[in-house]
């Protein structure tokens, strides 16, 4: 079984990074910390590690400081978590899911899970089942199906559900061939650009400009990371999108945040202007649904000549799920985590994992991904496409290993985060007490300079350059 040192160069070394920047890492803690028996500990400290590396890397290029990165795994694990330990106002937060999200069984005798939280997805689910919006009819409705042709009926509907598969019945299908030929995330040239040089700042990222098109987990984590090492994310979200406000306040610690209409042409062209002066765009939209709007990777590369483009799926950007719309519950649910889990525990049915660990790792890895491809365009020139999947991160996860005994282990308690790992914080919704980010780094510690705010609350215009 690899070290966690060890998973720590792989993904380093498979991304072009100098082995020689592992010297200064110190990888802290042993696992596991979480009941699991997946290495979710090490998959949380091995990626944030990854980017903050990517962080100390980037400012050892722009000003010729080294300095060492520490991540402790504990640390690690409570902010792949962050979203459970917030409090706002002294508050926990309200229930994470809608009242008919959930596992659910079908008339097979399989299980499926539908995710709900979005209006239009528990319209969907209802729409096909023909029945209200309650837990009971949902499931008696249910009844009726085989679990796969409700999994494919829902989808088409613009639903997202999935059927809980073993590992085994989940390697058989078509996709999952497909992503055992793809590299835990891929970074390709996309355009010629001349190297951009580096802004002036005291921090990694400063004066690097980020928008960031996403919602939930994975995408937001991605920028609250590069926003935590000095750059300027511009959140983009519209007025009409639906969000999830606990999300929200936890992921939009030190981004601004404004409204664009995508679907006007007036919105199109101020997306198109902001692009002008960006360095990342970073995108988690449904797949293909930014190319319908003039923004496929090729097309932001002609706009902005030496960007960065980080992509996110759920399910990789190959094979004939590459378009399928999916969340980290669901994505666990379909390529065995939860059968795996289950099996683990002695129970019949899902087990989830004790963590959001495919969102939170695969934020990590935008992350991670965006930096190197920045210092790679620094260097070279050249317009970047970088691309990750939460399917693909699972994967990684799963040939990780598995933890005998890993379910036996006490949880991670609120008051020992809260003790350990939470700082206070204003925002423009009260008082956060929030994770503290994991990877310390000696000369340039990680920082939130901006409070999350509202969605919205600023204008959508880029911050003055020092």
């Amino acid at each position: 079984m690899q070290s966690p040192a060890d998973i720590l160069r792989d993904i380093w070394t498979s991304a072009g990074g100098d082995a020689a920047a592992l010297d200064r890492v110190h990888l802290t803690g042993v696992e596991p910390q979480i009941p699991s028996s997946f290495r979710v500990a090490v998959a949380g400290q091995a990626t944030i590690a990854a980017a903050g590396l990517a962080a100390a890397e980037i400012w050892r290029l722009r000003s010729g400081e080294a300095q060492n990165v520490t991540v402790d795994m504990r640390h690690a694990v409570a902010e792949c978590r962050s979203e459970r330990y917030l409090r706002l106002d002294d508050k926990p937060p309200p229930p994470a899911w809608d009242a008919i999200a959930g596992v659910y069984r079908t008339g097979d005798g399989r299980f499926v899970r539908c995710h709900t939280n979005f209006p239009h997805h528990r319209e969907a689910v209802c729409k096909v089942l023909g029945c209200e919006a309650e837990r009971e009819k949902v499931q008696a409705a249910l009844m009726l199906w085989k679990g796969e042709d409700f999994e494919t009926a829902a989808y088409a509907a613009g639903g997202v559900v999935a059927l809980m598969r073993s590992h085994d019945e989940w390697s058989a299908l078509p996709q999952a061939r497909v992503l055992a030929e793809l590299p835990l995330l891929s970074i390709e040239k996309i355009g010629e650009a001349p190297p951009r040089p580096w802004p002036k700042g005291d921090r990694p990222l400063s004066g690097l400009r980020v928008l960031d098109l996403s919602r939930v987990i994975a995408g937001p984590v991605a920028g609250r990371t590069l926003a935590a090492h000095g750059a300027d994310v511009l959140l983009v979200s519209g007025p009409e999108l639906p969000a999830i406000p606990w999300l929200t306040i936890d992921t939009g610690r030190g981004k601004l945040t404004t409204f664009i209409e995508l679907k006007s042409a007036a919105g199109r062209a101020q997306l198109r202007a902001l692009l002008t002066d960006a360095d990342i765009f970073s995108q988690g939209y449904r797949p293909r649904a930014l190319a319908a709007l003039g923004f496929a990777p090729e097309e932001v590369a002609t706009i902005s000549p030496g960007i960065v483009y980080v992509t996110l799926s759920a399910y990789g950007h190959a094979g004939p799920w590459a378009e399928r719309r999916g969340f980290d519950s669901l994505v666990q649910t379909t390529t065995g985590f939860n059968h795996a889990e289950g099996q683990a525990a002695g129970i019949h049915g899902p087990k989830e994992l004790p963590a959001q660990m495919l969102d939170h790792a695969t934020g990590y890895l935008m992350a991670f991904g965006a930096m190197m491809a920045k210092a790679r365009q620094a260097r070279e020139g050249g317009s970047w496409h970088v691309r990750v999947s939460l399917a693909q991160t699972g994967r990684w996860l799963r040939n990780l290993g598995r933890l005998g005994g890993g379910l036996n282990t006490p949880d991670l308690t609120g008051e020992a985060v809260h003790t350990a790992f939470i700082e206070p914080m204003p925002s423009g919704f009260g008082t956060l007490k929030a994770v503290q980010h994991s990877a310390l780094l000696s000369k340039t510690p990680a920082q939130w300079s901006r409070p999350a705010m509202p969605l919205g609350s600023h204008s959508a215009q880029w911050p003055a350059r020092n």
